[in-house]
């Protein structure tokens, strides 16, 4: 399965790229889930699941020329992409590997303070596991971040709805399957339902937002030393 996806994603890498830029409200959305990790000049931040780099040079921009950013991507092509986006950044790093299983050294946990994982979840067997391991890596003092994709709850949601199940199947591999017996929609939902809610059973202080039509949850935690 995971060299099916990553098969299918770096397929697809251009147009997702294009998608990840261009997409209505995204922009507003991704400076949103920068601003959210709480980064300050000389921060250290990794993104799980970076894709083709979007996210990486706001979050550049807020840890500055003394700071780290790292990019964490199963999938080649879409990393070369990422790449390409963050030439210019000597402390921009880009690395290939499994968001459930970063390719981080093992004192990692002191040095990171913020862990941003953007349209990730979804795709994780156990994204509840995963945001565990998330909050371990940046420690008692850092912020982990969410944004996913979830059917929208707004009063004009009918329409939106529609097209969100559309996209979930078509960008679901294969997407030559016609019938689903869990429909991917709702197999989607369930999984950013159950991160979202470790993420604010785990922090200390939460902050919940919607963006673009009320289908993008954002959730920032600051995790916070136990009293």
């Amino acid at each position: 399965m995971a060299t099916e996806s990553q098969a299918f994603y770096g397929r697809w890498a251009r147009l997702y790229d294009l998608i990840a830029r261009r997409t209505p409200g995204i922009a507003q959305l991704r400076r949103r889930a920068a601003a959210a990790c709480q980064l300050e000049p000389g921060d250290t931040v990794v993104e799980m699941g970076c894709g083709t780099g979007a996210n990486l040079p706001d979050l550049r921009e807020r840890v500055g020329s003394e700071g780290t950013v790292i990019g964490i991507d199963f999938t080649r092509p879409v990393l070369e992409r990422a790449q390409a986006a963050t030439a210019d950044y000597d402390n921009v790093h880009v690395l290939q590997g499994d968001a459930t299983q970063p390719p981080l050294a093992a004192d990692a946990p002191d040095e990171i303070d913020a862990v941003l994982a953007t349209f990730v979840v979804g795709m994780l067997a156990e994204p509840a596991s995963a945001v565990d391991d998330w909050c371990y890596l940046v420690g008692p003092d850092g912020t982990v971040v969410l944004a996913n994709a979830a059917p929208s709850s707004e009063w004009y949601a009918p329409p939106v709805n529609a097209v969100f199940r559309a996209i979930v199947v078509l960008s679901t591999p294969p997407t030559t399957q016609l019938r689903y017996e869990d429909e991917p929609h709702r197999r989607l939902e369930q999984k950013i339902d159950a991160a979202h809610t470790r993420l604010r059973e785990r922090a200390a202080a939460v902050a919940d937002e919607t963006h673009v039509f009320g289908v993008v949850r954002l959730t920032g935690g600051r995790l916070g030393r136990p009293a």
